[in-house]
C-alpha cells in the first residue's frame, strides 16, 4: 500500500483547501479500521470533497473585477462597456439609470471623518437634496453624532462594509460578518433597521461576492461620476471638485462624493445650485426605478 502515499500527499493539498472535507473523513473513520484503511478513507473523501469545491468554484466565479468606466461629456452617459455592463445586468447592480429625464442620484463613501462631513449636511439640508451615506465601522464608531443626523435628516445609511476588505479575500462567512455587523450598528445608533443598498470596498467585486451579497438581501450601488478626491493630500480647489461634476454629469448619474475632500464640502452648494438651474433634480436612492432582481440561488444550487 505505499504506493498510495505520494498519491494521497498531493491531494493532502487539496484537501486542507476544502476544511469540510476533514468532517467528512472524521466521519468516515468513527467506522474504525487499519491504518490502509485511513489511508484509503482520506483519499476517498479528499476526492469527493475536490469536486464539490471545484463543482462550486466553476458555478460562481471568484475572478476579481475592478470597477470603472468611461466617463460621461456634454451629458452624454457614462459608460462601463460591454464586459462590465454584462455582469452588472446579470447581477442587478446599477451604477447609472438609462434616461432622458435629469434626474441624479447624489451618493458619498464615509469611511472616516475628515472635518467635513457637517458642512456637507449642512449644505444638502439648505438646498433640500437627499443623499446616501456608506459607511465603514470606522465611521459608525467614530463619528456617531453625524451618523445619527444623516438619518434625522432623511438621508440613506448605506453598507460599505465593517472593515473595507477587498470582498474577493475574504471568506462567505466574514463577508456577511462584514455587513451584518454595519447593518447592526447602524440600527443600534440610529433607528435604520433596513439596509437596502451596499457599495463594494474599494469597488471591487466577483461573481461570487455579487451574488453572496444579493442573498442577503442588498442591491449593489455602484457609479458613473467620480474622480480622484480621496487623497486629502491632493486636494486642488473647490473648483476642481465642481468642474468634474459638471462636465461628467448626466441624466439619470449616480454622483460618488468622498466626504473626506475639502474641496467636495466647498464646491457642494455652488454645483447643486448650478445643477438645478441646467435642470437636473435630486433624487433618493429609494426612487430608483424598479430593476428586476436577479434570482437568489439556494446552496444547493452553487454545488450543481
Amino acid at each position: 500500500m505505499q504506493s498510495l502515499k505520494p498519491k494521497c500527499f498531493r491531494l493532502f493539498l487539496l484537501y486542507n483547501s476544502c476544511p469540510s472535507a476533514k468532517n467528512i473523513q472524521t466521519n468516515f473513520l468513527r467506522l474504525g479500521g487499519t491504518s490502509v484503511k485511513k489511508t484509503i478513507i482520506t483519499c476517498l473523501s479528499v476526492l469527493m470533497m475536490f469536486g464539490l469545491c471545484l463543482g462550486t468554484a466553476q458555478a460562481v466565479s471568484n475572478v476579481r473585477y475592478d470597477w470603472g468606466f468611461n466617463k460621461g461629456k456634454n451629458e452624454e452617459p457614462a459608460d462601463a462597456g460591454p464586459k462590465y455592463n454584462a455582469i452588472v445586468e446579470k447581477y442587478g447592480a446599477i451604477y447609472k439609470v438609462e434616461t432622458t429625464k435629469k434626474e441624479i442620484y447624489l451618493t458619498f463613501d464615509n469611511g472616516y471623518e475628515n472635518g467635513y462631513t457637517e458642512k456637507v449636511l449642512d449644505v444638502l439640508k439648505e438646498h433640500k437634496v437627499p443623499a446616501a451615506f456608506f459607511v465603514t465601522g470606522h465611521y459608525l464608531k467614530t463619528a456617531e453624532p453625524l451618523v445619527k443626523r444623516m438619518v434625522k435628516e432623511g438621508h440613506i445609511i448605506g453598507n460599505h462594509s465593517w472593515n473595507h476588505p477587498d470582498f474577493t479575500h475574504v471568506s462567505d462567512d466574514k463577508l456577511k460578518e462584514e455587513l451584518d455587523t454595519v447593518k447592526q450598528k447602524t440600527a443600534e445608533l440610529t433607528g435604520q433597521k433596513e439596509m437596502k443598498y451596499m457599495r463594494p470596498p474599494r469597488g471591487i467585486f466577483s461573481e461570487r461576492t455579487l451574488q453572496l451579497c444579493n442573498d442577503l438581501g442588498y442591491k449593489h450601488i455602484l457609479w458613473s461620476v467620480a474622480f480622484l478626491d480621496w487623497d486629502v493630500n491632493r486636494q486642488q480647489g473647490w473648483k476642481y471638485s465642481y468642474d468634474n461634476i459638471m462636465a461628467q454629469v448626466h441624466p439619470g448619474a449616480i454622483i460618488l462624493l468622498h466626504s473626506v475632500s475639502r474641496d467636495n464640502a466647498e464646491a457642494l452648494g455652488k454645483a447643486i445650485t448650478d445643477l438645478k438651474k441646467r435642470g437636473y433634480t435630486f433624487k433618493s436612492l429609494d426612487e430608483l426605478p424598479a430593476i428586476k432582481a436577479p434570482e437568489k440561488k439556494e446552496p444547493n444550487d452553487l454545488k450543481s
